[in-house]
């Protein structure tokens, strides 16, 4: 639906594939499937194409097939390549039935999903269900209007176009970090992520933020044997930590074993070393490596490519409450992307649900009887 009009549902016609790829043929639409092709008269013309291999992108995928349509899902890394870079040994702050899709269960050893278990869970949810997937391809542009899309995308091998009725666009958030626009920023020794302690180890390590990922990655450095100065232009750590992670980093800093300068500002990064400015005047920080955790916010860049306009204070995209179809008609959003530069308010546990949505309007079943979540879940 488009923000303002009524919602496009796939009909009994749309769903017809001879009739509509005559028609896309008569156009002159070039049709390309990469692994699903196997002839010029049997190439497919997805019902759906969801654009992220996440959990709200698979998601996705997996209520339409349900429905009894022939989705196609396509991501430029692996599958759930955001899961992928977190921390190896990350625990979830939320518990598995929170996290499932597909009404498959989440079998974890403990109370709270480890990164390891969440991956393995999504690989076999996408196996149960037989879902296509095309990964290690970024999706440059889509082309086309409601029900004859054509979404073009780059791989190492070329360019290849992939045909679809609707898009949902679900690319999450993980893949471009909050800039700190430092000079520096872009040396070999500065990262946006964290994944593991152990090169660090008896190494001084520099950690810049003060919310779940900075407070994580400076407590599994502590352990790892490193030497690690966590920076915090705020006062005090952030007010969002996990309630098993704020009194662990409180002590670690109390004790002096990780050494905390607050109200701080990092004005630039050199080899060894950074350089800080706080109500004391400005120093420098010994750093064999920086861990830059200062959050990260949607590909904004490529909604307005597709011609989605964004609200713009908060960048949210312009879409139906209901049905998340935003101002191009055809094209949906799910997951963190529809909450713009607030990416607090969708996760996991509430994105999940976007798919029922957006499958309920394709396919003209109306609003959900039971609204998703829209707040984390308490624990």
């Amino acid at each position: 639906m488009s923000a303002e009009g009524s919602t496009s549902t796939l009909g009994a016609d749309d769903l017809q594939f001879g009739s509509h790829l005559s028609k896309l043929v008569r156009e002159g639409i070039t049709i390309v499937s990469n692994h699903y092709e196997s002839s010029p008269a049997e190439r497919i013309v997805f019902d759906v194409i969801c654009i992220g291999a996440g959990p709200t992108g698979l998601a996705c995928a997996i209520e339409a097939k349900r429905a009894g349509l022939d989705p196609l899902v396509i991501d430029k890394g692996a599958l759930c390549n955001s899961l992928l870079h977190y921390p190896i040994n990350m625990l979830f702050f939320t518990t598995p039935e929170r996290m499932e899709i597909g009404d498959l269960p989440m079998v974890t050893l403990g109370g709270k999903p480890t990164r390891a278990e969440a991956l393995k869970y999504y690989r076999r949810a996408v196996e149960h269900y037989a879902i296509k997937s095309q990964l290690y391809q970024r999706v440059t542009q889509i082309r086309g209007s409601d029900g004859a899309f054509v979404v073009e995308a780059d791989e190492s091998g070329g360019r290849r176009e992939y045909t679809g009725r609707k898009v949902i666009i679900a690319t999450g958030y993980y893949d471009l970090p909050n800039r700190l626009g430092i000079p520096g920023e872009d040396l070999p020794h500065v990262s946006h992520y964290f994944s593991e302690p152990h090169p660090y180890w008896n190494q001084d390590v520099v950690v810049i933020g003060g919310k779940n990922s900075a407070a994580e990655a400076a407590l599994d450095l502590f352990r790892g044997g490193a030497r690690v100065t966590l920076i915090h232009r705020g006062p005090e750590m952030g007010k969002s930590l996990k309630y098993w992670v704020r009194p662990d980093i409180e002590n670690r800093i109390r004790a002096g074993e990780v050494r905390a300068l607050f109200s701080t500002h990092v004005t630039r990064i050199e080899p060894g070393r950074v350089w800080v400015k706080n109500g004391e005047g400005g120093k420098a920080i010994p750093a064999m490596h920086v861990f830059a955790l200062t959050g990260y916010h949607p590909d904004f860049a490529f909604l307005e490519r597709q011609g989605i306009r964004l609200d713009p204070v908060t960048r949210r995209p312009v879409c139906h409450a209901e049905t998340l179809e935003t101002n191009v008609p055809g094209i949906y959003v799910a997951g963190v992307v529809v909450g713009g530069m607030l990416t607090s308010e969708i996760f996991i546990e509430n994105g999940r649900f976007h798919g029922r949505q957006i499958i309920a309007a394709m396919t003209g079943k109306g609003a959900l009887a039971e609204p998703a979540p829209v707040a984390p879940p308490g624990e």
